[in-house]
């Protein structure tokens, strides 16, 4: 094997799949890139054995073949050298020669046969969706996904196809967030899948806000998007996710109109004496008039209050204020909408007029 390359040529496909090589491994090839040189120029793979990712880039080959190389010192070399080096790689006697001006490093390496990588992902279904819109529809729901729980199942995202939609669902048994997008595509049964948390993260990494396309494959167990000169490819969870449309609260009959971003500064103050762990305050919600109290196990309070539309009976109820606040920052809307039911019935949290994306937030006792 044996290309030459500029740094920032080298650089930038290790740093696109450098986030997915963990520190500390289990198996030695698994703290490697896989670098494979042909007629179509550089490859550069990293996997964790969950996630997989394939980035390319054009070098001057001089002679084909693949090799593995530890990824955190081909990265810090790649960092140290000044912008614009010229690069010289060649595999010799078993190490991997970098030549760049008055530099020399000669790289241990392990064999390209040794590295695991996922080939056939055996695609059912297969569309197409802008990275904004896919970046978007991930940030949206991802923060509601569970953490190391032990319903598996829950530490991850749900993708829900159907015909000319794509649903992203996530919860964590406390809170829900549900987001659409609308797809191309030809009429099909519904399929779901279950993105594990890791994969959610390396993917919302990688998407930039541009509108190039990301082409989106499901297959028996995994899940690929292809972007322009990289491939990200992930295992799913194998698990039943909740049904969650019976989450969904219908046909509350307290709904106030509150100012999106005046509500979340109102939430913001009052957090700041709730208790650390429970994070919970308590909404009392009357005629025009939201005020919003929290208070610790310090005996301090704080009390903020807020003028909204509404016209209904009084309720009080208490929410994690850290659900309330991570719901509102996912919408964009100038106005939010909430639905209420009684002091025992989740909350529905959605912009005026928008369906495509709701959040449903348990209530708590305070």
């Amino acid at each position: 094997m044996k290309f030459e390359t500029l740094r920032d040529t080298l650089l930038s496909p290790v740093q696109a799949v450098v986030g997915v090589v963990e520190r500390r491994q289990t198996m030695p090839i698994l703290a490697n890139l896989l670098l494979a040189v042909s007629d179509d120029g550089l490859s550069v793979t990293g996997t964790d054995m969950e996630v997989e990712l394939v980035a390319n880039t054009p070098v001057e080959v001089q002679e084909k073949g693949e090799v593995t190389v530890p990824a955190r010192k081909l990265l810090e070399i790649c960092r140290a050298l000044p912008e614009g080096a010229k690069l010289a790689i060649s595999l010799d006697n078993g190490k991997l020669s970098l030549r760049s001006g008055h530099s020399r490093f000669s790289l241990a390496t392990l064999p390209a046969t040794d590295f695991p990588s996922v080939e056939d992902i055996q695609v059912q279904r297969g569309f197409a969706v802008s990275q904004k819109q896919l970046r978007d529809l991930i940030a949206r729901t991802a923060f509601s996904m569970a953490q190391q729980d032990v319903r598996y199942y829950l530490n991850g995202l749900l993708l829900e196809t159907s015909e000319n939609r794509l649903r992203a669902v996530a919860t964590d048994g406390h809170r829900l967030a549900l987001c659409d997008l609308q797809t191309t595509g030809a009429n099909s049964p519904v399929q779901q899948v279950i993105l594990p948390r890791k994969g959610v993260l390396e993917l919302q990494r990688l998407l930039a806000d541009v509108d190039t396309e990301a082409q989106i494959e499901l297959g028996m167990n995994h899940l690929r998007v292809s972007l322009p000169s990289l491939r990200f490819t992930s295992k799913l969870i194998d698990g039943r996710f909740p049904e969650y449309e019976r989450v969904v609260p219908k046909g509350g009959d307290k709904v106030f109109i509150a100012d999106r971003q005046l509500l979340r500064e109102t939430l913001g103050r009052a957090a700041i004496l709730s208790n650390e762990k429970y994070r919970g305050v308590r909404l009392q919600l009357a005629t025009k008039h939201l005020k919003v109290m929290a208070h610790n196990p310090e005996q301090e309070e704080a009390e903020d209050e807020l003028e909204v539309q509404y016209q209904g009976n009084e309720l009080e109820i208490g929410f994690n204020v850290t659900y309330l606040l991570d719901a509102l920052a996912a919408l964009e809307s100038e106005q939010v909408h909430i639905t209420l039911t009684d002091a025992n019935s989740s909350c529905l949290i959605r912009g005026p007029e928008n369906e495509h994306c709701r959040y449903v937030v348990m209530p708590m006792r305070l």
